[in-house]
């Protein structure tokens, strides 16, 4: 059959297929193998071998215009009847951790209610899939077996490469039954493809994609988190592309379509799920420095530009000596790329790896995970994002002793005294740190027992054969494998508790405009009755208002917080990394704030990342940037977001040029906001289905506005739009 607009007509069946799902049984045969098959095992050689054979069980799809070929696993889960225990897949779900964190720290579950400790969430990994077009999967089994020959009596070793290959053999069994579909089918030229990757290295570009997309397919159900990211997809694509140009093999018209084709592929994987996160990073710089973007480069973003798709999200790396040509398809892209952009500083977050510790080889090859996470490709375990932490709310408590606001109830496990028994402000300062300390440490120890539980629970053998150096350690990555194991959560409402700070500095100590007494009596009542204080509030400097002293405050704040995690030491001599990103949680976090000493009332939601509060940007998006750019990002080795929403009728491609380099030449990480109207974002939600095609900048990623919860929804159409 013939496809004149084959491209058009793709895309069209890829949604139809993302919206009418088949039905997928993987879990349930993953638990059935488990309890029936394999129940007398080891616990390693089940999860391996449960796993591999769920792998091979699933059904074949293939279609005649195919020419990427593998169909993944679709998210519509056939009921699971009987669980085993020891399979820990939807790892998210509470009742598979079977950990009793209050048996281990008093008031843990306390603090979880309350936002002050990070949760679970794994995933947030670049795996290095470059080893298996490299090396194919003939090459990592011989390194398996050279590790199994020098493992002597070393158990964890023999049980690694043991998983390691039998999870190779899943793959190539699970790519030989699409070899034999294909030629059942007479597609004889997808079959000999097939037939040599992943299995062995690849040799042309489509090989190179091929042998990329099938053990992707399966990485994804071994390890199934959002937040899972190929990385430097036109970075490690690139040298086979630039070798079949050079011999005539392939055009770089022929590889927009096998590109155009793989998003396809891996949007209608999750269409019903657009806050899963699967990241392409393009752009960036070699080792050496020099800029990395090439055409592919360009491919990718003008893919997602032209098609209306949600994943995978393609964030730009901008290096220090950009193509112009390069920096105006970024500015495109944010004007006209339906609010997918996402914009990364080269300079700024390689500078921040290196000070904290990131080899410099290691930290040009970094990548951005799920939301905007920071890590280095395939040398980084997947606790990089492991949850939030209220900032604000730990802030709130100390001012009131301990009191929640909202709830009108004091915390059982919170004690410091509070605002109004403290003689200064750097002695209710040092009491805020003191508390922070605390509760921080008290979450790393958390993800401490929670690596050493995964070690055994999720051994992710297919995915740690490519994270460096586990098949050198003979370990998985949560056992020690990993080159970096660091622990990253997002610390939010930093902003928020920054012009708390200087307002109760001001207002409470300099200025004397109140006394800690009134000032706790104002944020119970919501400032009701306290209207003139609420207005003398409102009135102190904030930060995005270009102040000295409130700019001062937020660089002391983050500067002290980043000590205090980077200070941590875990079980494998990593750390805990500043990664702040803000996702859908600005409404939630806020939801549980009472008022605030800065003159916010209670609810509101808090600002994005380390982008000022919307109150606080009252004098313009020059000052709201140079506040910004004022505080050291090198302190955010996981990476610092920032959120800048944009009028849509003054946001020219010109101007958002202007204004990300600016925020770049100043020393700004990452960039993003929406560019869509706001009328017509109250319209979607007023007649949802007429507009299924509005997308919206969340916060780190994009999805479709009419699937966002209301209180989202209103926190994106209230945010402050910056014009002239």
């Amino acid at each position: 059959m013939e496809y004149p607009n084959r491209m058009e007509y793709i895309f069209e069946e890829s949604r139809k297929k993302g919206k009418n799902r088949p039905q997928n049984t993987f879990e349930h045969d993953l638990h059935k193998f488990a309890t029936e098959r394999y129940f007398h095992l080891e616990r390693w050689e089940k999860l391996a071998r449960s796993m591999a054979d769920a792998v091979k069980n699933q059904k074949i799809f293939i279609e005649p215009y195919d020419r990427i070929i593998g169909r993944t696993f679709y998210y519509n889960d056939l009921p699971v009847e009987k669980k085993d225990p020891d399979i820990l897949y939807k790892y998210r779900d509470k009742e598979d951790i079977r950990i009793d964190v209050d048996g281990l720290f008093e008031g843990y579950s306390e603090y979880l209610e309350n936002q002050l400790v990070a949760g679970y969430v794994p995933g947030h990994i670049a795996w290095d899939w470059n080893t298996i077009l490299c090396q194919g999967t003939e090459g990592i089994r011989r390194r398996c077996y050279r590790g199994l020959e020098r493992s002597g009596e070393d158990r964890k070793s023999y049980e690694f490469y043991n998983g390691v290959l039998i999870m190779l053999e899943a793959l190539e069994t699970w790519n030989d039954m699409h070899v034999a579909e294909l030629e059942r089918m007479g597609m004889t030229e997808e079959a000999e493809i097939c037939r040599r990757v992943p299995r062995y290295p690849a040799r042309t570009f489509r090989e190179a994609v091929q042998s990329f997309f099938m053990q992707f397919i399966v990485v994804m159900k071994e390890n199934p988190h959002g937040g899972n990211s190929p990385g430097r997809l036109d970075y490690y694509l690139w040298p086979f592309l630039e070798n079949d140009i050079k011999n005539g093999v392939c055009t770089l018209d022929e590889a927009r379509e096998l590109i155009e084709e793989l998003f396809f592929r891996m949007d209608e994987r999750i269409f019903v799920r657009d806050t899963f996160g699967e990241t392409v990073v393009v752009g960036g710089c070699y080792p050496n420095g020099a800029s990395s973007v090439n055409p592919l480069s360009y491919i990718m973003i003008e893919t997602v530009i032209k098609y209306d798709i949600t994943h995978p999200m393609v964030y730009a790396r901008i290096p220090k000596n950009p193509p112009p040509e390069f920096v105006e398809l970024c500015a495109r892209y944010v004007k006209r790329g339906k609010n997918r952009a996402q914009l990364m500083n080269d300079e700024s977050v390689i500078k921040a790896l290196i000070l904290n510790g990131v080899s410099n080889s290691d930290a040009v090859d970094y990548y951005c995970g799920g939301c905007m996470e920071i890590g280095v490709q395939g040398k980084t375990s997947d606790f990089l994002f492991v949850g939030y932490q209220n900032v604000a709310k730990m802030l709130e408590l100390c001012v009131t002793g301990g009191y929640c606001l909202q709830r009108k109830k004091r915390l059982k496990h919170f004690n410091v005294k509070s605002l109004e028994e403290c003689e200064s402000f750097e002695d209710f300062y040092e009491g805020f740190l003191l508390q922070a300390e605390k509760i921080f440490t008290l979450s790393l120890r958390y993800q401490d027992i929670l690596s050493e539980y995964c070690e055994s629970a999720r051994p992710a053998y297919l995915v740690s054969s490519m994270v460096e150096d586990c098949l050198t350690k003979g370990r998985n990555m949560h056992g020690g494998g990993a080159i970096y194991h660091d622990y990253g959560a997002s610390y939010m409402g930093i902003p928020n508790a920054s012009d708390s700070l200087y307002a109760i500095k001001k207002a409470v100590f300099d200025d004397r405009i109140c006394t800690a007494r009134t000032l706790l009596a104002a944020l119970e009542a919501d400032f009701e009755g306290y209207e003139e204080l609420r207005r003398g509030l409102l009135a102190i400097p904030k930060y995005g208002q270009q102040d000295e002293g409130a700019d001062k405050m937020m660089s002391r704040l983050v500067t002290d917080i980043g000590r205090i995690v980077s200070s941590y030491v875990n079980r494998f001599g990593g750390g805990g990394k500043m990664t702040i990103l803000t996702f859908i949680y600005a409404p939630e976090a806020g939801a549980i704030l009472g008022a605030s000493p800065d003159g916010r009332r209670a609810g509101v939601p808090i600002a994005h990342g380390v982008t000022p509060q919307s109150m606080s940007m009252t004098k313009g998006i020059t000052a709201a940037i140079n506040s910004c750019t004022s505080i050291p990002f090198e302190v955010f080795n996981g990476g610092a977001s920032t959120m800048w929403d944009l009028d849509s009728e003054w946001a020219s491609e010109n101007i958002i040029k202007a204004i990300f380099a600016t925020f770049f030449e100043q020393g700004g990480q990452i960039f993003q906001g929406n560019v869509t109207a706001v009328k017509e974002l109250l319209a979607a939600q007023k007649d949802p289905e007429s507009h299924k095609h509005v997308i919206v900048r969340v916060g780190g990623f994009s999805a479709r506005f009419v699937n966002l919860s209301p209180a989202v929804q209103n926190e994106i159409i209230n945010r402050v739009r910056h014009n002239s």
